[in-house]
């Protein structure tokens, strides 16, 4: 299925499960729960009290890879102009954020930054189970945000 098809299909309305296609169309679901949820609620605000801009939870992607969905994608005001409302952005968002679950790998995190970042994110930042907060950028993994330099080390809830 193409991803427009993905999402227009009825039977795939209302889920319990986060929706996301691979290179080869199918699609691969993963539970979320509510603090899943919460997380990606504070990191919409921390995003949006430090930079402005629009924070969206849900943020689809297409990368070389397929569709993927960052948990919270930050769009700046450049962003917003050139790419509207598309329902599938062509581009990654400057800041692409995903919230870990317990049942992800380290490697389909590190999969996630290298795709987001190729697609033009200027950085990724991870948010581990515990609330921890990393952050990448195109040279590796920085010790802070370079966007958001006083962002929290962990999330607390």
């Amino acid at each position: 299925m193409t991803w427009e098809e993905v999402c227009a299909d009825p039977r795939l309305q209302n889920l319990p499960y986060r929706i996301e296609q691979d290179r080869y169309g199918r699609i691969l679901m993963s539970p979320t729960t509510n603090r899943h949820s919460r997380l990606q609620r504070v990191l919409v605000r921390v995003l949006e009290t430090a930079l402005g801009g629009e924070a969206i939870p849900e943020c689809n992607v297409q990368t070389s890879d397929g569709v993927k969905v960052a948990d919270v994608g930050w769009l700046s005001k450049a962003f917003v102009e050139a790419h509207g409302a598309e329902d599938t952005y062509s581009v990654a968002p400057p800041i692409c954020v995903e919230v870990m679950s317990p049942s992800n790998l380290w490697a389909e995190m590190e999969e996630k930054v290298t795709l987001y970042l190729a697609k033009g994110a200027e950085e990724v930042w991870i948010c581990e189970p515990n609330g921890r907060l990393r952050f990448f950028g195109h040279e590796g993994e920085r010790g802070q945000s370079a966007r958001v330099p006083d962002a929290p080390a962990t999330i607390t809830l």
